[in-house]
Formats: C-alpha cells, sequence, structure tokens
C-alpha cells in the first residue's frame, strides 16, 4: 500500500508540475509518466485517465481528511474548502477549469452534496424541493469559488467566505422581508 501512495503521489506530483507549464488538455499521460520516470502501465494500474487522476488529488488532499463532525456549521464546511483550494491555489484554478466528461468541477459537486444534504436534512422535508435546493446551491458555491480562483484571489480565503456569507444572509433577509409582499 505504500508502494502504491508512493507511486500515484509521484503521478500527482508530476501532473502538477506540468500544469503549471502548459494547458491541461495539452497533457498526455505519457507527458505525465514521462516527467516522473513511470510507465504507462504504472499509471493505468492505479487511474483510468488524467481527470481520474485530478479527482485523487482532491480526494487525498481533503476528502479523506475531511471530518463533517469537526463543522459546527456548513459555513465552518465551506471555509475549509476554500482554505484548502486557496492552499493549492495555482492547481485549483486550472482543475476547475476543466469541461466535460469526467471534470473536476462534476466530482467536486457529486462530492460536496452529500455535505450539503447533511445540513439542510433538517429544514427541507420534501425530497424534490431538498434536491433541488443542494443542487442550486452547491452550483452557485462553486461557480463563486471557481470566479475567485480565476480572477486572481483579490481576497484570501476567510475574507472570501465572509463575502459568500454576508451575500446568502442578506439575500435570504431579503426574501423573508418581501414574502408578505
Amino acid at each position: 500500500m505504500a508502494d502504491s501512495n508512493i507511486t500515484k503521489n509521484a503521478l500527482a506530483t508530476s501532473l502538477k508540475n506540468l500544469m503549471k507549464e502548459k494547458p491541461f488538455e495539452k497533457i498526455s499521460v505519457s507527458d505525465i509518466c514521462d516527467a516522473c520516470g513511470m510507465n504507462r502501465k504504472s499509471f493505468y494500474y492505479h487511474f483510468k485517465d488524467k481527470y481520474d487522476l485530478v479527482n485523487w488529488i482532491f480526494l487525498v488532499g481533503f476528502l479523506s481528511k475531511m471530518n463533517i463532525d469537526d463543522y459546527e456549521t456548513g459555513w465552518d464546511a465551506v471555509k475549509a474548502i476554500c482554505h484548502h483550494f486557496y492552499a493549492d491555489r495555482d492547481f485549483y484554478r486550472v482543475a476547475l477549469s476543466i469541461h466535460g466528461q469526467n471534470s473536476f468541477h462534476d466530482y467536486v459537486i457529486e462530492s460536496i452534496r452529500p455535505i450539503m444534504y447533511m445540513y439542510i436534512n433538517d429544514i427541507i422535508e420534501d425530497t424534490d424541493l431538498k434536491d433541488f435546493f443542494v443542487t442550486s446551491y452547491c452550483d452557485a458555491f462553486l461557480t463563486a469559488i471557481t470566479r475567485w480562483l480565476s480572477e486572481g484571489m483579490k481576497m484570501n480565503d476567510e475574507e472570501f467566505v465572509g463575502k459568500l456569507k454576508i451575500i446568502s444572509v442578506g439575500l435570504a433577509k431579503i426574501v423573508i422581508r418581501d414574502e408578505d409582499k
């Protein structure tokens, strides 16, 4: 198992370095393997494709270490995700710009959906409405995070999450205020 992680980490480091040099679309599995002295067979033993490797980097770097019990609120989870993205911003800026089948964006959405469900489970009973809410919020948060990363993060992760919270609470207040009109 330790050898497996050494190989996976070498491939991950290789991909991250290559992503600093050229667009993700132009990086081949051969490029990744050549950069770390591995063969393609080793790569495919561990990963389906380069998209799978990108997802694994997030899984190992964040999701596997995440303990939902460590967060008192959903905002604490958002803060943790943003802090992780901020700490490795060069990688995540590129990873979140990858579109199409097996995209990292889709992987992140599917990874955070269960977290969002946990926080709203007691608030919304209707399953269809719950699904709609979770999908909408996950899309909105990830879109905001992607824009924050792609526009050069003019604020740190703490400030960014603080502004997200202000906007969300402000919008909720407006909806409640206008509910009876």
